[in-house]
């Protein structure tokens, strides 16, 4: 290999990295082994871990254990599914086209929007990537963004804006309810804002005005960029019924397991006008010579097949298996079953913090309308308090003190359609005798 390079040793091989980023010590790797030994090493490793099999899960904070119908792994696991990767030879793909194009065109459907794409990473780079298209779009150069926004969203946010030469800017919350302050969201909105991010329910489980978000975005002539979780949207507004320009999200909870946290897929739906400035790929449907249905690449706008320094995004798939389970998900439960999901998840975790506050340990932090997560001040450390659940076979909530330093005494509970009362009653039974 060195000859064929024309090099002399494998140090002039990467002698373009910097030296300050090369590795200085031993690695100092183990011997090789059999396949048996490897076998069981593997093993032995994957036996530490303890999943929601194992555990009762009331842990959400952007990531939630949601019932995955039994049909999903038996037509996932199908090998013309999970051996697929994506279409170079486009048309060829009949069968991986049909399924993205049923993906977007539910996801179009659930989020009131014009036109969906092909998927994407998941929901925190969605949301990135839809703060860029309005950056591009408007060619302003700062984004407004809520600190209810998902932590994480807001980290990989400012990560890819500072090689943009755009400003972040942070709004605060109303300690009371829970949600953006909309008095200093209007005083960060002026002239020079790409758009306004914000999320429903935000990352507190409280939900959001997302009317008035909006029309305070749309003042100034930002864009709206609302990140969503899907399973909601059959009780509360969608995107599209409340103007927004962009939506985005992350369809984990469309039929994908936790899976210790990924892979996951995002989705982000546009109105028609933005198409040109979408990333990713839009399959489209027509028919051929024959006059029969078929699917084809209508747009594809990646840096795969333009200059990458003029590509709308440099992001490389389109999560493509996850994507179809969520399809495959969406269409099994139907539009009654969607409603019956949304809903239960809103009963169960009113449920839960209704028994919480019945007692006088666990006191409720914030006053606003809650999804399937709300916060409580907890009388012990958090982690005490999750140490004994976990002592209990139960996952317990967030701590909020990682992220938000004025709520370090907080943690946040998820109730999804999973949870049964017997399982919230003993979580509620420990935490009152904590």
């Amino acid at each position: 290999m060195l000859k064929v390079c024309k090099v002399n040793s494998i140090d002039d091989l990467f002698s373009d990295i910097p030296d300050n980023l090369k590795l200085k010590r031993d690695l100092n790797l183990e011997e090789s082994k059999s396949e048996i030994e490897v076998s069981e090493a593997i093993k032995n490793l994957a036996n530490k871990n303890i999943s929601t099999e194992e555990l009762t899960c009331f842990l959400g904070a952007g990531a939630y254990d949601h019932y995955v119908p039994s049909i999903i792994k038996h037509i996932t696991s199908r090998s013309e599914f999970y051996t697929a990767y994506t279409p170079y030879q486009a048309e060829i793909s009949q069968g991986t086209l049909q399924a993205i194009f049923e993906f977007q065109s539910m996801i179009a459907e659930i989020t009131k929007m014009d036109i969906a794409n092909a998927s994407m990473y998941d929901g925190a780079t969605a949301a990135v990537e839809g703060c860029i298209l309005a950056v591009s779009k408007t060619r302003r150069k700062k984004v407004v963004v809520s600190r209810t926004v998902h932590p994480e969203t807001r980290k990989i946010l400012k990560t890819y804006l500072q090689f943009r030469d755009c400003q972040v800017v942070e709004v605060d919350y109303d300690r009371e309810n829970g949600t953006t302050d909309l008095n200093k969201l209007q005083e960060k909105v002026d002239d020079n804002t790409a758009c306004v991010l914000l999320q429903n329910p935000n990352f507190f489980g409280m939900i959001e005005d997302i009317d008035k978000a909006g029309e305070i975005a749309h003042d100034k002539k930002a864009m709206y960029v609302l990140s969503v979780n899907p399973i909601t949207l059959s009780i509360l507004k969608s995107p599209g019924e409340v103007g927004a320009d962009v939506a985005v999200g992350d369809a984990q909870v469309l039929g994908n397991e936790l899976n210790y946290g990924g892979p996951y897929v995002g989705f982000l739906a546009i109105k028609s006008g933005l198409i040109r400035k979408m990333p990713g790929r839009v399959v489209g449907q027509t028919v051929d010579k024959d006059g029969s249905r078929c699917y084809c690449l209508t747009l594809q706008t990646r840096e795969q097949h333009v200059r990458r320094e003029k590509a709308t995004s440099n992001i490389c798939s389109n999560q493509g298996l996850c994507a179809l389970n969520a399809s495959i998900y969406m269409a099994t439960i139907g539009k009654k079953g969607y409603e019956e999901v949304a809903m239960q998840n809103m009963q169960k975790s009113h449920y839960a913090a209704r028994k919480l506050s019945e007692g006088e340990k666990f006191e409720h932090v914030f006053k606003g309308k809650f999804f399937n997560e709300f916060v409580v001040k907890s009388p012990v450390a958090v982690e005490e308090l999750n140490d004994k659940l976990l002592k209990n076979k139960i996952l317990g909530g967030y701590d909020l003190g990682k992220d938000y330093p004025e709520l370090s005494e907080c943690t946040m509970i998820c109730v999804t359609e999973k949870r049964s009362a017997d399982e919230i009653n003993k979580l509620v039974g420990i935490m009152e005798g904590m």
